[in-house]
């Protein structure tokens, strides 16, 4: 990945809350049957190992677990955040107008050495995991045990576990870093004017940091 200094994110930390808050990343292989992707939700196990360990799951009709246990390279990308940045928001534009749109985002990338588990006991417990991160805080939670006796037993014969420990963790957070300040404020406002649940987001990671690097 493309990485100026200006956009370089390297605490462990930061990177996965990233990976928490933005689960669904797209699972890159390359492998015998060429370059495969699908989007795939994983938990990010942030205390296990150098780097973290991912965990998730493919329906077995899925070719890219086969993929993965003839050797494949392994490249999961999460996408946080992302927005377009339009000129009019900068301060320079009023100064000298040598200014071009930019889209302003935040990736994190993980690389590591992956396996497949075909484990009964394995997989009922990683689905059960999967709900809980995404239930919890519910007012009324759906829990693997409300399902009929013996169903995701069943469920999980048609699935594949996949288990990846985390070998590089790169992260790049573009939020206009690279502009005066004037320009950063005016992109910070700008994004609280536009539609959309990440907006709010995007502002206060454009000012976060837009200190952090002052």
């Amino acid at each position: 990945m493309y990485q100026p200094e200006h956009f370089r994110i390297s605490e462990k930390t930061a990177l996965h809350e990233v990976m928490r808050a933005h689960p669904l990343a797209q699972l890159v292989t390359a492998g015998p049957g060429g370059l495969m992707a699908n989007p795939v939700p994983f938990i990010t196990h942030g205390e296990e190992g150098e780097h973290g360990v991912l965990r998730a799951h493919l329906a077995r009709p899925n070719a890219q677990w086969r993929e993965i246990e003839a050797g494949a390279e392994v490249l999961v990308i999460f996408q946080g955040h992302d927005g377009y940045v339009t000129p009019s928001w900068y301060a320079s534009k009023r100064e000298h107008g040598k200014v071009v749109p930019t889209w302003n985002y935040v990736i994190v990338q993980a690389r590591g050495t992956a396996r497949t588990i075909h484990d009964g006991n394995w997989l009922v417990h990683h689905v059960a995991a999967l709900s809980e991160s995404h239930e919890a805080g519910r007012p009324r939670p759906w829990a693997v045990t409300d399902a009929p006796e013996g169903y995701v037993e069943a469920l999980a014969r048609g699935i594949v576990g996949i288990e990846i420990t985390i070998t590089g963790l790169d992260g790049k957070f573009k939020m206009s870093q690279n502009r005066p300040a004037a320009d950063r404020d005016g992109v910070a406002d700008g994004f609280l004017q536009e539609p959309g649940v990440a907006a709010p987001a995007l502002s206060g990671l454009v000012r976060k940091l837009s200190k952090a690097g002052s």
